[in-house]
């Protein structure tokens, strides 16, 4: 993981270009879920599509979310690079597996499989390197669980992107 990050970090100070508020970009989050992160920017350069395929570190889950996120670059100025502040609606499915899983403080036992559908609402900052295709993240998201039954959740990344 140490080697992917150092990677990421150099091929983003080496490369040329503008701060990123269009195309692709790909990488990586850290917390609860930890796993991959995509961004799709859309035209208007304000709003972005964003996924993600993750596993929770805590509760043992395969996760994957999908966010429709506004950024606004003009509440906070930075020397150079843009920061945005971001948020947006999105939905999460969460599928575990193994016979238990972490609900509300607690580990459950159940037999077979159980999968959790939710609305989730991102609100993050996202740095936007000037001169690199790079850009890192840290987001919090208040999730409100919907399916096997009714609960409030909170997920946490930071993260980083290359752009394509």
């Amino acid at each position: 993981m140490k080697k992917m990050i150092y990677s990421l970090a150099f091929v983003g100070m080496a490369a040329t270009g503008s701060a990123q508020s269009s195309g692709f970009g790909l990488g990586f989050m850290l917390g609860d879920p930890t796993g991959l992160s995509a961004k799709l920017w859309l035209s208007d350069g304000e709003r972005a599509l964003d996924f993600g395929l993750a596993w929770g570190v805590y509760g043992r889950y395969v996760h994957l979310h999908s966010d429709y996120l506004f950024h606004n670059t003009s509440l906070i100025t930075v020397s150079k690079g843009q920061m945005a502040l971001y948020y947006g609606p999105g939905i999460r499915v969460r599928s575990w597996s193994g016979g238990r899983y972490w609900y509300r403080g607690r580990w459950e036992d159940y037999d077979g499989s159980r999968i959790g559908i939710g609305a989730r609402f991102p609100v993050g900052l996202d740095y936007m390197f000037e001169g690199a295709p790079v850009d890192i993240f840290m987001e919090l998201v208040p999730s409100l669980d919907l399916t096997p039954s009714t609960s409030f959740d909170l997920d946490a990344a930071l993260g980083a992107r290359y752009w394509f």
